[in-house]
């Protein structure tokens, strides 16, 4: 049997060119974040959950943009009362880290009330039970999939965390 290599790596190509996802390459590097810890974030912190949105359509919206404009797709469950998703949208409102969002995703923020709020869109991705706040959410809009399984909660402790770490973990999944 006599192996064809030009063949082989035109196959190799086309498999690859049906499995890799817009967004695959190089990584890209997360904006370097002027401020050193979280007390540096301006105050007050946002509050960006609005509780009276119609989530499931805000979400969709968003995804049809994420899908037009070839981002990903963002999606911040928390509320107005979590310190944690506070420091996180305060984070993500620096200047450095949102013009970083606005080139790479479409985000969007879904109030969950007391973790008894919106959860449909939560279990639509596979997330049976909120267990905390944020609980952020990276979709590829083309193909409505959760691209961090296993990790939606890992911000759930961003007072924790520096800016620098925020915005690192939010750079990782393009």
């Amino acid at each position: 049997m006599r192996l064809d290599l030009r063949a082989l790596l035109s196959a190799l190509a086309a498999v690859a060119a049906l499995t890799t996802v817009p967004y695959a390459g190089a990584a890209v590097p997360a904006p370097r974040v002027g401020v050193a810890g979280l007390n540096g974030l301006p105050q007050p912190l946002p509050l960006p959950y609005d509780e009276r949105a119609d989530a499931a359509r805000q979400v969709a919206q968003a995804r049809a943009r994420a899908r037009a404009e070839g981002k990903r797709l963002l999606i911040d469950l928390g509320g107005n009362w979590c310190p944690d998703c506070r420091v996180l949208a305060g984070v993500m409102a620096l200047p450095e880290v949102a013009a970083f969002l606005r080139r790479h995703y479409v985000t969007v923020y879904v109030d969950v009330g007391r973790l008894d709020r919106n959860t449909q869109i939560a279990r639509r991705y596979g997330i049976e039970r909120l267990t905390g706040v944020p609980a952020v959410l990276v979709v590829d809009p083309r193909s409505d999939r959760l691209l961090n399984p296993g990790r939606t909660f890992a911000l759930a402790d961003a007072r924790n965390m520096t800016p620098q770490a925020l915005a690192d973990w939010l750079a990782q999944w393009l």
